[in-house]
């Protein structure tokens, strides 16, 4: 608990569940200026003022020992505590309980005031009290008590961006379980199609039409023009009805004792803009019913020191809901950059000032893909959305790297001199080198779009760890500020491509060795029907050649299907043996006679058990969007040896337009790390991706997995391939091809993304050369 490195709330309360008095002594100093606070407005007397504030804590301490009590959102939960215990003291000098009666009581829910009798039931209450703690927690302090994020970090154990980051998603999470909730009532007919769009509209992502088409419904309709009020400022409704609902009718004294205390400095925020807030918004905080008017007056009122007679019914606590996202497609624009003095960004990520409705409201993102790892290639994306009404201006970024990052300029891959090729989906974006990064510049982006330009690194050596990029971007008056939380890194898995839009990923492989077709078993192990003889371990391998061409020595195919009126964006080759060298690989496309001849644009040895082995790659995005689109795909003669537990295969990763998809974001990583042994997991952060509530589709390349040794895991989906047993991923099965790949596994998984998305991979008996991770997940706005 040092104050380097604060513990969170939850991780103090989970000590202090352990009797350790010192985690509960970091809560008491962290919350006890609150708890006086709130506790100053309900009784009078410093006396009486710590006595409610000891006995307080006390009734914490003993819930908490005996296995109650918060998880994480520990104020919230400490100023319920102090409410209950200032009513049920009056109660008990008044003669109305016992004594004993004082310890029947959970805390666990909002203490609702009689003055305040219905906030409870309020739609925004009932979706505040839907989310996870965690959201709670972030937006109590944030939002209705207005502290910075650099002073709500230690509750949380993130860093002050961290706090912002998971500020914004709570706040979204809010929308969408007023708006889940409020579509569950009972809305009129007419208002369902309206509603079902206002999560977008809101953010300006619908289309102009469907805008028109909402902007015409709500003039006219008084309940769908409340929920837009709600939904366009959740901050409102928090601080009207939320703050209330915790701390009653003292919640305008409160805030002031807590800026006395130098604990917010939201007092005059809070107040000034509740006065300002309009009648009609104010009818929109709790809903729709008529008692968050007098809410809003009670906040008005002075303290009152007299304890609350009664308390009321609870509210009720609803799932959350799964939020829904807006499709935005890029709107593409070409722009010259032109030679401009370059500004270095703090070291901060906020999002555009404010904007009257008919204005751009830009909101921007940098992170490096996978990892920056030292001497190796990477790529950094930076990210922009406008979610204002009107379009930008010219667009303006300016990108600061690291120390020790360098772009890779065009000439480096035979371009023009000075200029920096984006990866990826251009989208109008040029670029070149300035300073110690780059100035990309793009046309306008209209209104409720979003764009993305990836650009292309080198990481040196000796460059130091820590600080990640940075980025300004200007758009005439409007400019918005970015950092990424991740810099440089010792080891990791760094991007090889990456791209936005509607895209999709597929992987599809094949093995090169096989056992003896004349031993006996390897027919009914070649179609996967001999269990226990799965292993190239057991069987003397030999070339798998199967293309009827004389000149190769080992080939075999793989099916792979285009996505119906897509096309490739990119595509790249593996493939790997179990030799010291590699080499060139033969390749054949779909619909071709001949082969080419691919050389390696990238090598990585490693040690196995069974000896040496490598991963090469090179791209064929040339190639591949040449071919016909769907057919069978041939590759032969890649280095290799044959012989007991000997492996040798291919695949072919593509990232391709897929129109039915919605707006996604696509990352290859090259991993090429033996996991098992001494090493039996790895967790591969899957920076840079900021994924929505929706399923990401994962494709991962494997060598050397065997299909009777399980334990395999892939912990952040469930394998859809092979054996289709998720206890046992590397099962020597691969997509496009039919039974065994000896070797070789080519596999596809969905999961759900976290907010810090983290793939792991896990085996318990097997030893294998975990190859490439494609990931593509739906984009949140």
């Amino acid at each position: 608990m040092s104050v380097e490195s604060p513990q969170s709330d939850a991780s103090l309360l989970e000590s202090a569940r352990t009797g350790n008095a010192t985690a509960f002594g970091e809560l008491w100093e962290r919350h006890v200026g609150a708890a006086r606070s709130l506790a100053r407005q309900m009784v009078s007397g410093e006396d009486v003022v710590e006595d409610v504030v000891a006995e307080s804590f006390t009734k914490i301490i003993d819930l908490v020992g005996r296995g109650g009590g918060p998880e994480a959102a520990f104020r919230p939960y400490l100023l319920t505590v102090v409410r209950r215990t200032v009513y049920d003291r009056g109660r008990v000098e008044s003669r109305q309980v016992t004594t004993d009666e004082i310890e029947v009581f959970d805390a666990g829910v909002p203490f609702v005031d009689p003055a305040l009798s219905g906030l409870e039931r309020s739609l925004v209450a009932r979706a505040f009290l839907s989310l996870p703690e965690r959201w709670r927690l972030v937006l109590w302090h944030t939002e209705v008590e207005n502290s910075k994020p650099a002073d709500v970090a230690p509750m949380l154990g993130l860093s002050a961006n961290g706090v912002a980051a998971l500020a914004y998603r709570a706040r979204e999470g809010l929308r969408q379980a007023y708006l889940q909730m409020h579509l569950a009532g009972t809305p009129h007919q007419g208002c369902r199609p309206v509603l079902g769009k206002m999560g977008a509209y809101v953010r300006g992502g619908l289309a102009r039409r469907d805008s028109r088409a909402v902007d015409e419904h709500i003039e006219d309709c008084g309940e769908c023009r409340a929920v837009f009020f709600e939904l366009a400022d959740v901050n409102q409704g928090l601080r009207v009805t939320v703050g209330p609902l915790f701390v009653g009718p003292f919640y305008a004294a409160y805030v002031a004792g807590l800026a006395k205390a130098g604990t917010t400095g939201g007092l005059l925020y809070a107040l000034g803009w509740i006065r300002r807030a309009p009648k009609g918004q104010q009818a929109a905080v709790a809903g729709g019913i008529t008692v968050a008017v007098a809410a809003a007056a009670v906040l008005m009122l002075a303290a009152n020191d007299k304890p609350l007679p009664k308390p009321q019914t609870m509210p009720t606590v609803v799932p959350q809901p799964s939020p829904a996202r807006p499709d935005p497609e890029p709107e593409p624009a070409r722009s010259r950059p032109k030679p401009r003095p370059r500004l270095v960004p703090p070291p901060v990520e906020t999002p555009s000032p404010a904007k009257r409705p008919g204005e751009p409201r830009l909101r921007a993102s940098i992170h490096p893909l996978g990892a920056l790892v030292k001497a190796e290639p990477g790529i950094v994306a930076v990210r922009l959305r406008n979610n204002g009404k009107a379009a930008s201006e010219e667009l303006v970024a300016l990108v600061d790297l690291p120390e020790g990052v360098t772009l890779i300029p065009t000439q480096a891959r035979g371009g023009a001199v000075g200029t920096v090729e984006p990866v990826g989906t251009v989208d109008g974006w040029s670029c070149e080198p300035e300073g110690r990064g780059a100035r990309c510049v793009r046309g306008p982006l209209a209104a409720g779009r979003a764009t993305a330009v990836f650009l292309r690194v080198e990481v040196a050596a000796h460059a130091p760890e820590g600080a990640g990029p940075a980025v300004r971007i200007s758009s005439g008056e409007v400019s918005v500020n970015a950092s990424a939380s991740a810099g440089v890194k010792a080891e990791g898995a760094p991007a090889r491509f990456a791209t936005d839009g509607k895209v999709v990923v597929k992987a599809v492989g094949n093995t090169l060795l096989t056992c003896p077709s004349e031993r006996e078993g390897c027919g009914e192990t070649r179609h996967r029907r001999e269990h226990g003889r799965r292993d190239n371990d057991l069987w003397p391998m030999r070339a798998l050649d199967t293309d009827g061409v004389a000149v190769t020595r080992s080939s075999s195919s793989a099916r792979f299907e285009m996505p119906d009126g897509g096309s490739v964006v990119w595509a790249g080759l593996y493939w790997s043996g179990s030799v010291r060298r590699a080499g060139p690989i033969r390749f054949r496309a779909a619909g071709s006679t001949r082969y080419r001849t691919i050389l390696p644009d990238r090598v990585v040895e490693r040690e196995l058990p069974s000896g040496s082995g490598y991963q090469a790659f090179a791209d064929v995005t040339e190639l591949v969007s040449d071919s016909n689109r769907k057919g069978t795909w041939w590759a032969a003669d890649a280095p290799m040896q044959e012989g007991v537990s000997e492996h040798a295969g291919w695949s072919l990763v593509v990232i391709a337009t897929d129109p039915r998809r919605p707006y996604s974001q696509a990352v290859v990583l090259d991993a090429a790390t033996v996991v098992g042994g001494e090493q039996p997991s790895l967790d591969l952060p899957l920076g840079g991706l900021i994924p929505a509530a929706s399923p990401a589709d994962i494709e991962l390349v494997t060598w050397e997995g065997d299909a009777d040794l399980r334990g395999d895991r892939v912990s952040a989906g469930v394998s859809a391939g092979g054996d289709r047993d998720a206890g046992n991923v590397f099962d020597s099965s691969s997509n496009g091809a039919a039974g065994m790949t000896f070797g070789v596994d080519v596999d596809s998984f969905t999961a759900t993304l976290a907010d810090r998305p983290t793939l792991k991979i896990s085996t318990k008996r097997d030893v294998v050369l975990f190859g490439v991770a494609a990931v593509s997940v739906p984009a949140r706005s």
